[in-house]
């Protein structure tokens, strides 16, 4: 059946007509719209971090279930230990990973390529470059991860979600899934490294290599390397003087058929976003991101179109200005935000502040400029105990259940002096307002030193000037509801 789909369906439809069973993930920027769009007879749920989220669709995977994670590409940091081991450990039944990436840091903080997993992890990489090819990349991912016994990684960003094609959707399959082999656990850990490479790796080269997701179109002796979104922009801006090669797997990249093409071309262009993942293993033989002809990050028309100009020079100088807050403009906290009055009198303080990638990232500029580092979601607490004093974490309560946690733990331990102050709005507000655990007891439990506060009341930097001065470490909870939710 053909139908005229976003990326978002296809994504949605390939898991459904793929057979899956569950969908784990955690909410974040360009995939949460994916986990919600799933229909019922899927089961899904967010996780509390995106290890576990991995580490459930392992275990649905041993039991001969096909799985599904959704994650953003800085999750992909964070479930990188499981899904390192379980390409050696071996898997059951097909587990894919969809990883949104953010070029252009539209709503992340940091604009990493989720495509350099592969390599860690010597797993299978999909990079699709249209809804279509989404849609046959998610059906072909479970296949593959069922015949090399590995996850497979499939990169999508947002453009590619809201883009459009026709899609020819096919029934769902599921016969033949196999069941965790146990027979793995017959052999040391390095002979599994070394069944790995002996039987695994070479059907993924294999596979690479013949796979017709891959086209090539000859056409002159200029050519063009691209994979994912980036590759429909190429299509629609080449002439008809200039070949193209569109590489939807490219971990393992298909060698054969990428050296065959460059050896037909006089100059080669490789056009990729974010990071030069396919032009690092073709170095002195491409042009690219690492020649200065096309920028890093996100990739525009403009940058192809200029690139191709100066396809003839072998060095570019960059021009790139880094983006500074007052010309992209400043993204300040609600005003209805009733944590306001607690930032400050946090401010009146003269003690370092850890903040966290949630809401509280957003006081990180004028006219607060409250936090002095934030590294990523659930580090305040410990980038706090780092400190030479006494000084303040600030984190939200769906960032201490995804790992600030263990901070905590780490910080009562060790004996840690920290004032943890957690903004208990009970939802995951820059993501979409799910639902986060509550762990008010725990805390309290673990924690002697915990008081539990309403964010405007009038008495807070006597307060927090009190918990400054205690020794060890002091949790206040700071319970409120966000207005938007």
């Amino acid at each position: 059946m053909k139908n005229f789909m976003t990326g978002l369906d296809a994504v949605v439809f390939g898991l459904l007509d793929s057979g899956v069973k569950i969908v784990t993930g955690v909410p974040g920027f360009p995939i949460t719209e994916v986990m919600d769009a799933l229909p019922g007879k899927i089961k899904h749920e967010w996780s509390v971090n995106e290890k576990v989220a991995l580490e459930v669709a392992l275990g649905s995977s041993v039991c001969g279930e096909r799985s599904a994670v959704i994650t953003k590409h800085v999750g992909m940091n964070i479930l990188a230990d499981p899904l390192v081991s379980s390409a050696t450990h071996t898997i059951g039944a097909g587990v894919v990973i969809i990883a949104g990436d953010d070029p252009g840091v539209q709503k992340s903080q940091n604009e990493q390529d989720s495509r350099y997993f592969g390599l860690v992890a010597e797993v299978p990489v999909f990079d699709p470059s249209k809804p279509d090819t989404a849609y046959r990349c998610i059906k072909e991912a479970f296949l593959l991860s069922e015949g090399t016994s590995t996850p497979v990684i499939i990169r999508v960003t947002d453009r590619l979600l809201k883009s459009k094609s026709e899609i020819i959707r096919k029934s769902a399959t599921g016969s033949g899934i196999p069941d965790f082999d146990r027979k793995i656990w017959l052999l040391t850990m390095l002979g599994k490294h070394q069944r790995f490479h002996k039987y695994s790796f070479p059907k993924m080269c294999e596979y690479s290599e013949k796979s017709n997701l891959n086209s090539y179109i000859k056409r002159g002796d200029i050519g063009i390397i691209s994979s994912g979104y980036p590759s429909s922009l190429v299509e629609s801006v080449i002439n008809d003087n200039i070949s193209h090669i569109s590489l939807q797997i490219i971990n393992p990249l298909p060698k054969e058929l990428v050296d065959s093409f460059i050896n037909n071309h006089v100059r080669v262009l490789v056009v990729e976003e974010t990071e030069p993942v396919i032009e690092r293993q073709l170095t002195k033989r491409v042009l690219g991101k690492l020649t200065g002809h096309l920028p890093f990050g996100i990739i525009e028309v403009k940058d192809i179109m200029e690139a191709i100009e100066k396809i003839n020079d072998d060095k570019v100088e960059s021009n790139v200005i880094p983006q500074q807050i007052k010309e992209r403009g400043a993204r300040p906290l609600c005003k209805d935000c009733p944590y306001l009055p607690l930032y400050d009198a946090i401010k009146e303080l003269d003690v370092p502040v850890a903040g966290d990638v949630g809401c509280s990232i957003l006081a990180s500029s004028p006219p607060l400029s409250v936090i002095d580092a934030a590294f990523s979601l659930g580090s305040s607490v410990g980038t706090a105990s780092g400190f030479n004093r006494k000084g303040i974490a600030i984190i939200g309560d769906f960032g201490l259940a995804h790992s600030g946690i263990a901070g905590i733990i780490n910080a009562v331990h060790n004996k840690h002096d920290l004032l943890v102050i957690v903004l208990q709005n009970e939802v995951s507000a820059m993501t979409g307002g799910q639902a986060v655990p509550d762990l008010t007891e725990l805390i309290s439990f673990y924690v002697k030193d915990t008081t539990l506060i309403d964010p405007q009341a009038d008495n807070l930097k006597d307060l927090l000037d009190m918990k400054l001065k205690t020794n060890g470490v002091s949790v206040i909870l700071a319970r409120a509801r966000c207005p938007q939710f």
